[in-house]
C-alpha cells in the first residue's frame, strides 16, 4: 500500500507499506540520495513475513518533496522526517534499521526518540563521533580513493543513460571485492528507481546538507533500546572497526559480522543480512511483547 505523509514545511513524504498488517511495525531508513527502492525487493519480502515493513522516500529523493535549493536543512532533520513517518501511519513504536546514512539517522532516533523503538539494527556506518558541523567525519579518510573521485561528480549533469551507467560504477565500487558483483542487478535496480522517481538527475542534497548536530557521540553511551550492529567488513566508505566501535559505545548492543558484505545489497548477502535482522527483531518481540 501507498500513500504520501505530509511532515511540515510543506514536504511530502511517499510511504510504502507490506508484509504482515498483524506484524509489529518495522521501518526501513536508507542511506544519503537513495530512495526506499534501494531496499532490495527480496529482503523487504523476507522481513515481511514477521513484520509490518515501512520504507519511504527520503526528502529529496524518489517521489518525495524536492525542494533542497529553496529550502535547505540538516541531516538531523532527516531523523525527524522518520518519526514523522510513524506518526503519519499511527505507528506508537517500531523496530528500526538504518543503512549508510540511515544508520546514523537511527542513532539520533535512539538518542531523541528511545521511545518510539522498539528495538534498532544499524549497518555500514558509523558512530557519531567525530561529526563535526563544518568538517568531513574523520573516518573519510580511509575511505577508497576512486570513490572519494567518483564522489566529486555525484551531482553533475548526465543524460539517463550516463547517468544510470555513473550509479552501476557506484555500486560496483562500494560492493568491494569479496562478494561477486551483479552488473546487471544494480542496473535493474537503478532503472526502477529513476522509473519510480519520474527523473534521473542527482542532485546530492544530502551530501549537502548541514552537518551540525551529529557530534553526539558521547550520549551514545545512555542508550537502553536493543541494538544490533551489523558489521561489513568489505565496506569501502565504513571499514572495521567501524561497527565495532558502534556496538562498544551502546551498552548491550549485539555485534555481527556478515562475511564479504560490503557497502552494497547485492543478491549474495540478503540472506544472512535478513536473518540477523529477523533474529533480533524476533527476540526483541518474545521479550518485549
Amino acid at each position: 500500500m501507498e500513500r504520501y505523509v505530509d511532515v511540515g514545511d510543506g514536504t511530502r513524504l511517499w510511504v510504502e507499506e507490506s508484509g504482515r498488517p498483524d506484524g509489529s511495525a518495522l521501518l526501513l531508513v536508507m542511506g544519503a540520495n537513495a530512495c526506499a527502492l534501494t531496499w532490495p525487493e527480496d529482503l523487504v519480502a523476507r522481513l515481511g513475513t514477521r513484520h509490518r515493513v515501512v520504507r519511504y522516500d527520503h526528502r529529496d529523493t524518489g517521489r518525495s518533496t524536492w525542494a533542497f535549493e529553496r529550502r535547505p536543512y540538516a541531516v538531523a532533520q532527516l531523523a525527524r522526517d522518520a518519526v514523522a513517518v510513524l506518526d503519519g501511519l499511527g505507528i506508537d513504536r517500531a523496530h528500526v534499521v538504518g543503512m549508510s546514512m540511515g544508520g546514523t539517522l537511527v542513532q539520533l532516533l535512539l538518542l531523541d526518540h528511545p521511545d518510539r523503538l522498539r528495538s534498532a539494527t544499524v549497518f555500514a556506518t558509523s558512530a557519531l563521533v567525530g561529526a563535526e558541523a563544518d568538517d568531513a567525519p574523520p573516518q573519510f579518510s580511509s575511505i577508497d580513493p576512486p570513490l572519494l573521485r567518483l564522489w566529486e561528480h555525484l551531482g553533475d549533469v548526465r543524460d539517463r543513460a550516463d547517468e544510470i551507467a555513473f550509479r552501476v560504477l557506484h555500486w560496483r565500487i562500494l560492493n568491494g571485492d569479496q562478494v561477486p558483483f551483479d552488473t546487471e542487478e544494480f542496473r535493474r535496480l537503478e532503472e526502477r528507481v529513476v522509473a519510480h522517481t519520474g527523473r534521473h538527475d542527482h542532485p546530492a542534497a544530502h551530501a549537502r546538507a548541514d552537518r551540525s548536530g551529529l557530534a553526539r557521540g558521547a550520549e551514545l553511551g545512555t542508550i537502553t533500546t536493543p541494538t544490533l550492529v551489523i558489521e561489513a567488513p568489505a565496506d569501502p566508505i565504513n571499514p572495521p572497526p567501524s561497527a565495532a566501535r558502534i556496538a562498544e559505545a551502546i551498552p548491550g548492543a549485539h555485534l555481527v559480522s556478515i562475511p564479504g558484505m560490503g557497502h552494497a545489497l547485492g543478491a549474495p548477502i540478503l540472506g544472512p543480512l535478513g536473518e540477523a535482522i529477523l533474529a533480533h527483531t524476533v527476540r526483541v518481540d518474545a521479550t518485549r511483547p
